[in-house]
């Protein structure tokens, strides 16, 4: 199923990547207030990934959704065609990962779950914030995102860059996030574009 999901995306992670670069939103002045970041939350977007996998660089690309309730969420990931490739359902202390046509499989670290399901780590925990530009950093600080203040290292080794940014109303939002993770093997780098923001999921 790994090799299927890899290789099935790769012929058009270009296309993807592409994709991604071309956004030209609103970029709200430096001087607007960042927004706060909530619990209830629904966003859909695109992401690619590049990683190293058995001393080869691979890669995958495609779209995502994500619904956030308090502490629980569920996150789909879907093909260029729109199918389903894995579905994500967290509760507190729970994580439940179903890829196409194999059982479901739960466990309590949902970042493990996801990294040996996938082949690719997917920070599920950190996204919870990451994705509306909120960060605890390593010496417990927090951190908020906004335009002119853009880049930070998430305490878990993440390093976070939101180069592109759209109005909602008098406040920005992230529009593009780009993530990495170096490592000895090459590392990660996991690129999300987000196309609608709908706050106040339930």
């Amino acid at each position: 199923m790994r090799n299927f999901f890899i290789y099935s995306l790769f012929f058009a992670v270009f296309l993807a990547l592409s994709g991604c670069v071309a956004v030209t939103p609103d970029t709200p002045a430096p001087s607007a207030a960042p927004r706060a970041c909530v619990g209830d939350i629904e966003l859909a977007g695109r992401f690619s990934v590049r990683y190293w996998q058995d001393g080869r660089e691979e890669a995958a690309h495609g779209s995502f959704r994500w619904r956030q309730a308090g502490l629980r969420a569920s996150i789909t990931l879907l093909s260029l065609l729109g199918q389903t490739l894995a579905t994500i359902e967290l509760a507190p202390g729970r994580a439940m990962l179903t890829l196409a046509d194999q059982p479901p499989r739960v466990a309590a670290d949902a970042d493990a779950l996801a990294a040996q399901a996938l082949g690719w780590p997917l920070p599920v925990s950190g996204l919870r914030d990451w994705l509306q530009g909120c960060a605890r950093l390593a010496d417990g600080g927090r951190f908020v995102a906004a335009p002119g203040r853009e880049q930070a290292t998430a305490a878990d080794g993440w390093r976070l860059n939101y180069p592109v940014w759209e109005r909602d109303g008098d406040a920005p939002r992230p529009k593009r996030i780009d993530l990495e993770r170096p490592a000895d093997d090459g590392g990660i780098s996991l690129r999300l574009v987000i196309d609608d923001w709908q706050p106040g999921a339930r």
